[in-house]
């Protein structure tokens, strides 16, 4: 019986099984463009570690999560958005927005955004 992991929409993303322009990988993190962008620029970055929601996460996961913060940010300089500014999210469970159970950071550039949001 197949895993979460191996039927992770991200999963399979970050392995390759799945094709997607991506802008980033490491040995840590895949940041790819969202497929339904929210704003000019819409990346994800992705831990490669399966983990489902916040809510999942423990004082184990905190390197994951920590490095994942910082390639977004990294990602967010490379892609020029530090100057006029660009937005970190995380949704946390269908209530707030979450339609892929694996966690990912929203880095979302190019316009003006208000609040609050959404």
């Amino acid at each position: 019986m197949p895993s979460n992991a191996d039927l992770c929409l991200f999963c399979r993303i970050a392995s390759g099984a799945i094709p997607a322009k991506k802008v980033h990988e490491d040995a840590d993190v895949v940041a790819f463009h969202d497929i339904n962008p929210q704003a000019p620029t819409h990346v994800l970055v992705i831990p490669r570690k399966h983990i489902s929601a916040l809510d999942e996460l423990t004082d184990a996961d905190a390197a994951t999560i920590g490095t994942t913060i910082v390639r977004a940010t990294e990602i967010a300089r490379e892609l020029h958005l530090e100057q006029e500014g660009y937005r970190v999210v995380i949704n946390n469970g269908e209530g707030a927005g979450q339609t892929v159970f694996h966690i990912h950071v929203h880095v979302l550039g190019g316009r003006a955004f208000t609040w609050p949001p959404g």
